[in-house]
């Protein structure tokens, strides 16, 4: 049966399995493909192969990999992903700033998968990577043009990487200047946090500004904490309030006032593409995730992409290679002796660089006009319809639009019922939606829980979600410890205390499990 025209709510039972590991599903000799032996003349002209295995490198013993016919491999995999939500799955939008977008399948199957990108490697001749090379020098053209800045890198492999990269860019600046005594970072509390993780990484000491009443970073006190050891401000705006400042211009000028360099997280700049610029703010470095405003999968930690941009006075510091064009073919340039050096091993992940490559172009400039203002019509109309709900608020600058997200919270639930928001977070599973996400920690806002619509969700997959927290919140009222005792419909239930927090209770490898058991 579909969703009930009435309540907007489905009948919803997701698949459990109990499901082996696939360790225990070993069988002696079993296998799923026989792999053929070397040809005689193979083996007399190259050996065996084992013999190229350098001796400190080889193994004294087969590693203890599962022995797994075929179709069991495949059952059980197939097990798994019906044990999964995601954004192909379900109604996604619960990401809060990561930005859980539809990403097209034309990108994927076309382009990505294509064996043109697929068999190339990055060691090849650049006589033979053209096309790629080509892909990568459009796709900073087309972020110069987004950000405003002057020069890009895509290097970095995600926002945190990213931004340690420009961490690492500003002290190269200033200690060619000869500004040694520079050791300090300061950033907000509501911008991302890898805002303050990285750059303390990298070696600062890093002053974290909180909020005023109104939600904004504290102008006077940032002004308090800059001085002639200021390296720069990293801050996102919108922060992960959803909130803008409109007076940024302020926060820039007073940072740049004492030497400072300014940074600006971009990492979801889905509510502004086309729209608001890093550099008519006037910061000095921006960085953008491609995994979340252009659209490439989130990669569960994999493969993604932190591009960087710089201004002019910052392009020496660059990492290297850099993809270049002479007006006749594309090539890899590392003659710039100020650069950083290298931040990964190649020049990027291609297949997302392609991705975005291929987005953008879908798009268009009108197009990624509209991405924005469709980002903060979803939001602003998601916004007016979870305030109807009983036990949510939304903290600061009251009557002010936010833009792409909204970080909401549940503090009066929690102070009328008991439940708070993990135990929502817990019950949405019931209804078939994956999990929202909470807030940073520490949390600021009580009981918080942080939605991002973006332009990919449409106006009945935001009613039905709205739908399942208004019945969550009758729930609490009505009977909280059904709430408090969720999920009940997952293939997981609740997770009773002590957690997987306790060490002696971890295994993360079939080794240490089967130690830990005693079973080795």
């Amino acid at each position: 049966m579909g969703r009930d025209a009435k309540t907007l709510l489905r009948k919803f039972h997701q698949a459990r399995w109990d499901e082996q590991i696939i360790y225990e599903m070993s069988v002696p000799g079993e296998r799923g493909v026989l792999v053929p032996k070397a040809d005689a003349v193979v083996e007399r002209v190259i050996g065996n192969g084992i013999g190229l295995v350098p001796e400190g490198m080889a193994r004294k013993t087969p590693a203890a990999l599962p022995e797994v016919s075929q179709m069991r491999v495949n059952r059980h995999y197939l097990h798994l992903s019906q044990e999964t939500l995601g954004t192909d799955v379900n109604i996604d939008i619960s990401q809060g700033t990561c930005t859980m977008k539809y990403s097209p399948k034309v990108q994927e199957h076309i382009a990505a998968r294509n064996p043109n990108i697929t068999e190339v490697h990055p060691l090849q001749d650049t006589d033979t990577l053209q096309g790629i090379l080509e892909i990568y020098y459009k796709l900073a053209q087309f972020l110069r043009e987004i950000s405003g800045l002057d020069e890009f890198s895509l290097q970095p492999g995600g926002g945190a990487h990213g931004v340690f990269t420009n961490a690492s860019i500003v002290r190269a600046y200033h200690n060619a200047r000869g500004d040694h005594q520079r050791d300090e970072i300061i950033t907000t509390m509501f911008s991302h946090p890898c805002d303050a993780a990285t750059p303390a990484t990298a070696g600062y000491k890093v002053i974290t500004l909180m909020p005023d009443e109104k939600g904004y970073p504290d102008l006077e006190a940032m002004k308090a904490a800059l001085s002639e050891r200021t390296a720069g401000i990293f801050i996102t705006n919108p922060e992960d309030t959803g909130i803008y400042n409109p007076r940024i211009e302020e926060y820039v000028n007073a940072a740049h006032a004492v030497g400072a360099l300014c940074s600006y997280d971009q990492a979801n700049a889905n509510g502004m593409l086309g729209i608001a610029r890093a550099r008519e703010a006037g910061f000095d470095l921006c960085h953008f995730n491609v995994h979340k405003t252009f659209s490439t999968p989130h990669g569960c930690m994999g493969p993604a992409m932190g591009a960087i941009g710089v201004r002019e006075i910052l392009k020496p510091f660059l990492p290297v290679p850099r993809v270049e064009f002479d007006g006749r073919k594309y090539f890899l340039n590392s003659n710039y002796p100020d650069s950083i050096g290298k931040v990964r091993a190649f020049f990027g992940n291609a297949t997302v660089a392609l991705k975005a490559y291929a987005w953008i172009m879908q798009h268009g400039a009108e197009g990624l006009k509209e991405v924005a203002r469709c980002s903060v019509l979803n939001s602003n109309y998601m916004e007016k319809k979870l305030r109807q709900i009983r036990g949510v608020k939304v903290w600061y600058a009251e009557g002010k639009t936010r833009l792409e997200q909204v970080r909401y919270c549940w503090e009066t639930l929690k102070e009328e019922t008991g439940v708070g928001t993990d135990d929502v977070m817990r019950r949405m599973g019931d209804y078939g939606l994956q999990h929202y996400w909470t807030s940073h920690h520490p949390w600021v806002v009580p009981e918080p829980f942080t939605l991002e619509p973006c332009e990919s969700y449409s106006k009945d997959d935001i009613d039905e979600y709205v739908a399942i927290l208004k019945k969550i919140s009758d729930e609490a009222y009505e009977n909280p410890e059904m709430v408090k005792n969720a999920p009940y419909n997952m293939p997981v239930h609740k997770v009773p205390a002590p957690n997987i927090d306790e060490p002696e209770r971890i295994a993360v490898t079939w080794r240490q499990y089967l130690k830990k058991k005693g079973l080795k």
